[in-house]
Order: C-alpha cells, then structure tokens, then sequence
C-alpha cells in the first residue's frame, strides 16, 4: 500500500480551532491505495517544515499534502507555487515576524507543486465544493512549510510529490465577524 503524509495546522491568530486540522482529522485511514498518516503542525516558521521533514524520514511517503487556512477565500485551494520569501505580517505563534528574508538561503526563488492540482480542483468541484486553483501559498507560514517540504523532497526524495492546499474558514469561525466566506466541516 502507498503512504500519504497529510498535515493541517494548529490554530493561529486569536483562532480557537483551525479548519485544515479539524478537516484532517476526519479523514479516513485509507483512501484508495494509500495509507493515511495525520500530523497536526505548528504554526511556527523552521519548526513547521522541521515537522512534517521528521515524519517524512519516518514514513517515507509517497506523497505529502499540507492543508492550511486561508480566512477570506471562499473554496478548496490547491496552491501552484511557493516562493522563497518570509514576510509576516503577523507573528507565529511563538512571536517570530520574518520580514524579506528568504526561506531557504540555498534555494531557487520558487518551487511549483507536484500534486496533480487541476486534477485536484476537478474532483473537488465534482463533489459540489467550490475549488479553484491558487498561484500563490502567500508568504506567512504556509509558504513557509510549503517550499520547505519541497526543497526537502527535491533533494532527498525526488520520487514523492508534494504540495499545499488551503481551506477556508469554517462556518463556526465567521459567526461574529465581518467575514462570511467559510465552508462546512465536511465540504472542507
């Protein structure tokens, strides 16, 4: 059976829960050929990616999908490409704020995902959830974790594929905000 790693993140900014955990959990043990193993990853620039490359040298999965938040977006978005830069607007949850400093010194300026994403948007849509594909993880935490696992894969494990999707809110989280995208439990 093939091994998929896929993680979702602790909460942030003042959140009570974050919405790419909560989906993770629920997903079941296997799904088709693969094996399911669920990390939950701090929203800590270096210590997000130190985490998921840990399981990743355990597991030695086939495939890694890490699933954040993205407040403001209304669908499912798998992300096409993560750029070497970390800009914080707002601090990690251990108060780390980069401003323009590069993910990795020895890196190229960006890595484009190896997950099948349009495929991905087409499946998502299918089962009547919004999804559309994203050109950028952003530059917060995600960005972070996303170019780092695939930095990793690319020098260490070239075979696996990689990549990133963020989620929106969930209904729970806009009751008593502005905001009002946000999907169900289940739909994310």
């Amino acid at each position: 059976m093939k091994k998929l790693l896929i993680t979702g993140f602790e909460p942030f900014g003042g959140e009570k829960i974050n919405p790419s955990w909560e989906a993770v959990k629920l997903l079941p043990e296997t799904i088709g050929d693969f094996e399911v193993t669920k990390a939950e990853i701090p929203v800590v620039f270096e210590k997000a990616a130190e985490t998921v490359i840990a399981k990743a040298d355990e597991l030695e999965p086939n495939a890694i999908i890490c699933v954040g938040q993205a407040g403001g977006r209304s669908g499912i978005t798998p992300e096409m490409v993560a750029i070497n830069l970390r800009f914080a607007s707002i601090p990690d949850n251990e108060g780390n704020q980069p401003v323009d400093q590069p993910v990795r010194a020895d890196g190229p300026a960006a890595y484009f995902s190896t997950l099948p994403i349009k495929k991905m948007v087409q499946y998502i849509k299918a089962a009547n959830v919004p999804a559309a594909v994203s050109n950028t993880a952003g530059t917060y935490v995600c960005n972070h974790l996303m170019y780092g696992v695939l930095y990793y894969l690319d020098k260490e494990f070239p075979n696996t594929i990689g990549g990133f999707m963020h989620v929106p809110y969930l209904h729970e989280q806009v009751m008593n905000k502005k905001e009002t995208a946000s999907l169900s439990k289940d739909d994310v």
